[in-house]
């Protein structure tokens, strides 16, 4: 399935709404992703996304349509030459490949762009399609933190994957 990555535009509301608004894709994501996700929350996604420069956010768009959202946010004092990655997808798009190709356009715009050495990302130990997708982008486990994340009255354990730069074949 073709996809593209583009700056989120401020007419990509409804198809975000209309995507976003599943506990399917927020219950894996941080409270930061609300669900019900309305119209508001979908302004103040994309004016957040809008306001870095360099982009660290962009839409995954397939058929015009925001379908999903991926970004590189880098660190800053003693996490300098770190970003984190994060990424969600709306639900028909599961299982097509479509985020791990995402990723992989992302880590080569995040080394290009900024001055870091490593990305990482993290998901819980209950999210095997998203590690799936960091290991088939070249992600290394690096750690895994028990009870750390504590979403919905329940305690999931913390993967982390990262990607070193030296590992980028040119």
């Amino acid at each position: 399935m073709q996809f593209i990555l583009r700056p989120f535009l401020l007419n990509d509301v409804d198809s975000l709404v209309k995507y976003a608004n599943n506990l399917n894709v927020s219950k894996h994501l941080t409270n930061k992703f609300p669900f019900p996700y309305t119209d508001k929350d979908a302004e103040a996604f994309i004016e957040i996304a809008l306001s870095h420069e360099p982009l660290q956010i962009k839409a995954i768009v397939i058929n015009g349509e925001a379908v999903g959202s991926i970004g590189v946010h880098p660190l800053a004092d003693i996490y300098s030459k770190n970003a984190e990655l994060g990424y969600w997808i709306a639900e028909p798009f599961w299982d097509n490949g479509i985020v791990a190709e995402a990723v992989k356009e992302m880590l080569k715009y995040g080394f290009e762009t900024f001055n870091i050495q490593r990305i990482f990302a993290r998901t819980t130990h209950v999210n095997l399609s998203s590690q799936q997708v960091l290991k088939k982008s070249g992600f290394v486990l690096e750690a895994k933190l028990k009870g750390t994340i504590f979403k919905y009255d329940e305690y999931f354990d913390e993967l982390i994957f990262a990607f070193r730069k030296n590992q980028m074949v040119i």
